[in-house]
């Protein structure tokens, strides 16, 4: 290992949930963000985990899509998940699509410096009812307003780089020379994976996954304990769907679909972890953190040079990777990430990604690196990488190890 790499920072086996998703306007469109996530960690820790939340030193929160409350977010989510009991210092982080990834980075840096015992991430978004944003602009006529629709008009670009986002995976497709089939191919392929997850009474799933308590009206609650919306996917429906765009790779059938959700992960010292692990004996290590930025317009292109610092900060190679996931809004993403670094991308994403059961953004990479983990340790140990783009040309990776 290099000087780069992380040697301090654990993550305790059963240390982490994830809630299910469910695609935008289904059940959890009622519950504001930002109350749902601390609410269901501070579940998870007492229904779940049966532990004291206030072993929490400090707190990482993450989200992206503007709520209620949200000038006070992560001072109310340690309160609420200590139900006061403790005041838990706290970060807000919005990274859009790699703010779990950046999160983690965090939490391993402050494990280095030992700046404290117990450090925890909550991710939490919800893609639902995005708010429309009012802005005063003394320079108009008259003072009019100008106005923003949060989720809709930066989908179609960022002020710097106006090019909706399915144009970001066009421009990578046409560099690297990739087809619709193609792009249908690994489609098929995710969503075979995906299935795996499912089986035996969704047996992988319920090795991290949590139920949320969601609202059906003012009155009334349910536990949404399955992802919502995905799409059931064959080779024959995918072949009919037509691109987005003229001239495209990428139909309806080859991209995600924005999603809420949540999600929560314990970093800690290595004593520590092995005090709250529910297998003392399987050992988690975040070893490296790298982040990244391509040509302005080449978002999915992002996630290769990110994995490639990673791994650099790790002297690690990709070849040392036992599994593989990614965040991937669009097929090229995986099949750029798998050109440009040499591997299958039949081999990697297995059990499922963001591709097939949907993309609530602030605790996306969350979900995908828990599952990173229950693969591994199904395989017995070694090291893991996750890379996943974001908006504004960026993307964000992390290299676990399981031993």
């Amino acid at each position: 290992m290099n000087s780069t790499s992380f040697t301090k920072a654990y993550i305790p086996y059963g240390g982490y949930y994830s809630t299910p998703f469910c695609r935008w306007q289904m059940s959890m469109q009622y519950d504001n963000a930002i109350f749902l996530g601390p609410n269901t960690a501070r579940r998870w820790f007492l229904e779940k985990r049966k532990l004291d939340p206030t072993i929490i030193d400090y707190l990482y929160f993450g989200t992206t899509v503007a709520q209620h409350h949200w000038f006070y977010s992560h001072q109310m989510a340690g309160a609420i998940i200590t139900d006061d009991k403790k005041f838990v210092p706290g970060l807000f982080i919005h990274q859009a699509c790699s703010t779990s990834t950046t999160i983690l980075g965090l939490l391993a840096k402050d494990m280095e410096l030992g700046a404290y015992d117990v450090g925890y991430g909550l991710m939490t978004d919800r893609c639902s009812n995005g708010p429309h944003t009012t802005w005063p602009n003394p320079f108009g006529p008259g003072g009019e307003l100008e106005d923003e629709n949060w989720n809709m008009d930066n989908f179609a670009g960022n002020p710097r780089v106006p090019v909706a986002m399915v144009e970001t995976g066009e421009n990578v497709a046409k560099e690297i020379g990739i087809t619709k089939e193609e792009c249908d191919a690994l489609v098929l392929r995710r969503y075979e994976q995906y299935q795996d997850a499912l089986a035996n009474d969704r047996a992988f799933q319920k090795r991290y996954m949590f139920p949320a308590l969601c609202m059906v009206d003012k009155k009334r609650t349910k536990l949404v304990e399955q992802d919502e919306g995905w799409t059931p996917t064959t080779a024959e429906g995918l072949a009919r769907l037509k691109p987005v765009r003229p001239g495209g790779v990428h139909s309806f059938g080859s991209q995600t679909f924005p999603a809420d959700g949540n999600c929560g992960i314990i970093v800690t010292t290595r004593d520590k972890a092995k005090e709250l692990s529910t297998d003392p004996k399987i050992e988690i290590q975040i070893i490296s953190y790298g982040n990244a930025r391509t040509k302005p317009a080449f978002m999915p292109a992002a996630p290769v040079p990110a994995a490639e610092i990673a791994l650099s900060r790790a002297g690690l190679k990709i070849t040392d990777m036992k599994a593989i996931k990614t965040h991937n809004p669009f097929a090229v993403n995986d099949l750029n990430l798998a050109k440009i670094m040499g591997i299958d991308f039949m081999k990697f994403n297995n059990y499922g990604s963001s591709l097939i059961y949907g993309h609530p953004q602030g605790p996306t990479a969350g979900r995908g690196i828990i599952e990173m983990i229950e693969e591994l340790t199904i395989l017995g140990g070694g090291y893991g990488l996750f890379t996943g783009c974001a908006a504004g040309d960026t993307a964000g990776a992390l290299i676990v190890k399981v031993g």
